[in-house]
């Protein structure tokens, strides 16, 4: 959809799952520091599977919205009558939508069939994400100066997520990884937002000058505000879920995490004592 909603719903989308990476990754690895490996393990397979059936009823959510709008193409992708392609920027949009439900499936058969090579989930996410910026790429040809260049501020967060979702398919479990994709997420959400609100204006008020050159650079600079942004609420949300999971190892009498590390470290260095001492006797 060529207006302020066809942004902002793929926006929230992409924003929604941002913060709810910010969250889940840093949960996930410090709970690695708790003895029941097994159940955290099982527990976050799960995790995964519900997120990918989310993934496939956001993309058909987004599909149907693309082709069903009063305005869309319902379905139709060449007019016979006028010899014309029908609303592909639709299209563009549907595709992309399908290739994120793809994703989805995919998670959803990793965790359901030990089939499926491990690994095959990010690889797939990979895809999904290459083709959105593949799409948008092309999306933007020949449109004004501002329009190019707004998309294209998103093209670098999309082609950097590809890229490290496509390490994770070799690098499992990687917080650094894994962080670094929700932030990127959650710069596309809001980017989405900010170009609906520059390039259609929902709100009234006067519309952007497209050749005005100071405005790209202020468009410029805001992108990097709403990286600084997403990388303050990575820090916000990582440091939030280490501070509960220590209230809650604090309230079950267990030490705390680091406390655990000295602990053995401690156990080490007096078992080292005690044989040094037992080898002299």
């Amino acid at each position: 959809m060529a207006n302020f909603k066809g942004h902002a719903l793929p926006g929230s989308f992409f924003l929604l799952f941002g913060l709810w990476w910010s969250v889940k990754y840093p949960l996930q690895y410090l709970s690695q520091k708790v003895n029941k490996k097994s159940q955290r393990i099982y527990c976050f397979q799960r995790v995964d599977a519900i997120e990918g059936g989310l993934k496939v009823i956001f993309a058909l959510i987004g599909m149907l919205a693309e082709q069903f709008v009063p305005d869309g193409p319902h379905l139709y992708l060449y007019s016979g009558e006028n010899h014309d392609w029908v609303k592909l920027m639709n299209w563009q949009h549907t595709t992309m939508y399908l290739f994120y439900g793809l994703s989805g499936v995919v998670d959803v058969l990793t965790y359901l069939s030990p089939v499926v090579p491990w690994g095959l989930d990010r690889l797939m996410l990979s895809v999904a994400v290459f083709v959105e910026g593949c799409l948008f790429y092309y999306h933007v040809l020949h449109r004004p100066m501002l329009d190019q260049h707004i998309h294209s501020l998103l093209l670098i967060a999309v082609f950097a997520g590809a890229c490290s979702t496509m390490l994770e398919v070799f690098l499992r479990d990687n917080i650094v990884l894994e962080m670094f994709r929700a932030g990127l997420t959650i710069v596309q959400g809001t980017w989405f937002w900010q170009i609906g609100v520059v390039l259609f204006q929902p709100w009234g008020g006067p519309m952007w000058d497209e050749k005005d050159h100071s405005n790209i650079m202020f468009l410029t600079m805001c992108f990097f505000w709403h990286w600084a942004a997403a990388v303050a609420i990575l820090a916000i949300n990582y440091t939030l879920t280490y501070c509960c999971i220590q209230r809650c190892r604090a309230g079950s009498g267990e030490p705390y995490i680091s406390l655990t590390v000295r602990q053995q470290k401690c156990d080490t260095n007096s078992q080292a004592t005690f044989l040094s001492g037992s080898d002299e006797e």
